[in-house]
């Protein structure tokens, strides 16, 4: 994603809410989510704990710090989503041999059967959007080039 050179004066329509980027941004994943409930509830799932079993069904075990950083969440908040995940007989959690202070969080065997359920999710929710694969995957590569910018901006943001 390039980054355009944004000019320092703006018009009024620039405090429009209607014109914020961020605002865009807030209702639509909102909206998404919301979207997602139904069909997470037919797994038994948050649209969070989906999230965290999207991970373990691509490698498990997985460290909490691993699934963490894959989530971008601090591990403060991915926590309490395993214990409900743990208490639903979906993953197990376990020190790590070698290394006391950090948890293995494997996939039990329901866990791992719940992924063929899981394959049907994204069609569904491409259905319920009204959105193409193709659609699904452009929308895909312009949020994670704004993830990136953000990144980017983050790291020349002056530090207090």
């Amino acid at each position: 994603m390039t980054v355009a050179t944004v000019p320092t004066e703006g018009t009024q329509d620039d405090l429009l809410l209607e014109h914020q980027l961020c605002f865009a941004l807030t209702v639509a994943s909102r909206s998404v989510v919301g979207a997602y409930k139904p069909v997470l509830d037919e797994l038994g799932l948050t649209h969070p704990q989906y999230l965290v079993m999207l991970c373990l069904w691509e490698s498990s075990p997985r460290s909490v710090r691993d699934i963490s950083g894959a989530l971008a969440q601090e591990p403060a908040t991915i926590s309490p989503l395993l214990r409900r995940l743990e208490t639903a007989g979906l993953i197990t959690r376990q020190r790590m041999e070698g290394n006391e202070r950090a948890l293995a969080v494997r996939l039990t065997q329901r866990g791992a059967a719940l992924r063929e359920q899981a394959t049907a999710v994204p069609g569904t929710m491409m259905a319920r959007l009204g959105l193409t694969r193709e659609q699904a995957g452009q929308l895909h590569a312009s949020m994670t080039e704004l993830i990136a910018a953000t990144k980017a901006a983050a790291g020349d943001a002056p530090r207090r």
